[in-house]
């Protein structure tokens, strides 16, 4: 049986298996089960549906082969995600359950004014769309390279077919659908992960001694950098990263913080956070320690390393030397998180361009809302698929580095948004925040340019951080000019 045969035939017995778990979840849904799951998810359900949210298919291509050049540092920065779970559960989702939001970017509209709150949303929809679309052209590259050019398919029909997949089983069910087949998602994916590190050690002809010290003695297992604060592996600059990236990514992230919100309360959702925060961190682990089996296999078979990184899990995953099933594991992994992950981004965007850009939960009886929904929901589906056409066309960066640089940049100015409006109480002036959180991108890029052209200092993902600073003191300014005009108007 060929490859694409074998995959095609995984990607329907999995699809199927997630539209039977969809149907089950969407029986009775509404609007209001599409945007919040009705707030009656149980708690261990939404942790462990969270380990598959967290990691989409950018995950399992990208990070095995991340040990090759950087080993494990990217574990600095789950660390760091532990701590920004921890502060999102204990500061940010009392706030929201408080408020009893739809859209988390409900509270900037009650604490800045409408055009905050519209910046907000845009920011989150660019942010969303670039970074779902980069995560999932990843995939839609990889079946192509597996299913579709043998076959003498082009991208073009790859992307619609995939995409029309994803918006057939979130149409319905919205936010209570995505928890169950998350749930799914995440069985499959630490699955599939476990396996291939058995079967890959087992053809390597070790024991699970033999395969522990293997990889502790290998040199892309090293984990902790703290020799050379200008690089981009450097500890204090992955762990701070890793802080502010959960809590931007996750913590202010509409696609995220709906699952977590459709808990019963926000003490449950808190048990949610800290359980699937620290969960993480031993999945990542994962594919990081199958990161090294690979190279370790290439090695061993003298095989080269392909040009991107990325490449590096498809490569061993198909060799002729390694068992068909780690092909089917490597297949049923990849499109359990692609297909998860893009579905999750489908149904977040289109519950904030509903309710945050329309506003038409405010506007119209629930019959019309239904229809405005779906409307968007094909919407959001038609732009993210040409986005990803474009990367196809446009991308040379490795996946999870893209993911990230894109978040330090369009989630830089939510993250300061919240924190100045949580930290200070000042009022500023509303319709220029639009100018400052467009400015601050930019001065970001201007810095991170200069301190490499003129220092040689590597700037990584603490990028994310200047931004949010430099966005909150574009706020204190615009805050300090109001207090002034009023004061000149008395």
């Amino acid at each position: 049986m060929s490859l694409p045969v074998i995959v095609i035939i995984t990607i329907i017995g999995y699809f199927v298996l997630l539209m039977t778990v969809s149907y089950i979840a969407s029986r009775g849904s509404d609007n209001t089960t599409f945007f919040t799951g009705n707030r009656r998810a149980p708690w261990p359900v939404v942790a462990f549906a969270m380990i598959g949210a967290a990691i989409s298919g950018v995950t399992f291509i990208s990070v095995p082969g991340m040990v090759q050049a950087k080993g494990y540092a990217y574990l600095q920065m789950v660390l760091g995600f532990i701590v920004g779970y921890g502060i999102i559960a204990f500061v940010l989702v009392p706030l929201f359950y408080k408020k009893n939001l739809i859209s988390i970017y409900g509270y900037l509209e009650e604490r800045f004014g409408r055009s905050t709150y519209r910046t907000g949303a845009w920011f989150f929809f660019v942010s969303k769309m670039l970074g779902a679309a980069v995560r999932f052209f990843v995939v839609c590259a990889v079946l192509q390279l597996l299913v579709f050019s043998p076959l003498h398919i082009p991208f073009v029909f790859n992307v619609i077919v995939t995409i029309a997949l994803i918006w057939l089983y979130t149409v319905q069910g919205g936010v209570k659908t995505l928890i169950w087949t998350d749930t799914l998602k995440s069985f499959c994916l630490i699955m599939s992960v476990i396996l291939c590190i058995y079967f890959v050690a087992q053809n390597l002809g070790f024991s699970f001694g033999e395969m522990t010290a293997a990889i502790a003695d290998h040199p892309t297992s090293r984990m902790f950098y703290f020799d050379n604060p200008k690089e981009g592996t450097y500890f204090w600059k992955q762990f701070l990263a890793g802080v502010f990236m959960a809590i931007a990514t996750t913590g202010l992230d509409q696609d995220m913080m709906q699952r977590n919100l459709a808990c019963k309360d926000h003490k449950q959702s808190q048990k949610n956070m800290i359980v699937s925060g620290i969960t993480q961190f031993f999945v990542i682990a994962l594919f990081l320690l199958l990161g090294t089996l690979l190279v370790i296999f290439m090695d061993s078979k003298g095989i080269a390393a392909p040009e991107k990184s990325d490449d590096i899990f498809a490569m061993v995953a198909t060799h002729p030397d390694v068992p068909v099933i780690v092909g089917i594991l490597f297949v049923l992994g990849l499109i359990s998180a692609a297909y998860s992950a893009a579905g999750s981004a489908l149904t977040s965007l289109t519950t904030s361009f509903t309710v945050d850009i329309l506003s038409a939960h405010k506007k119209q009886d629930d019959k019309k809302l239904t229809r405005t929904r779906k409307g968007v929901h094909v919407a959001m589906s038609a732009i993210m698929g040409l986005v990803i056409i474009a990367f196809y066309y446009l991308s040379d960066q490795d996946a999870i580095s893209a993911v990230y640089t894109l978040a330090s940049y369009t989630y830089g100015p939510i993250l300061g948004l919240f924190v100045y409006g949580m930290f200070w109480s000042k009022p500023v002036h509303d319709r220029w925040v639009p100018a400052v959180c467009v400015l601050a991108p930019c001065l970001s890029w201007v810095l991170q340019w200069a301190l490499h052209h003129f220092f040689g200092y590597e700037t990584s993902f603490e990028l994310l951080i200047i931004n949010a600073l430099i966005t909150v003191i574009g706020l204190r300014l615009l805050s300090i000019g109001r207090k002034k005009a009023a004061a000149t108007a008395e």
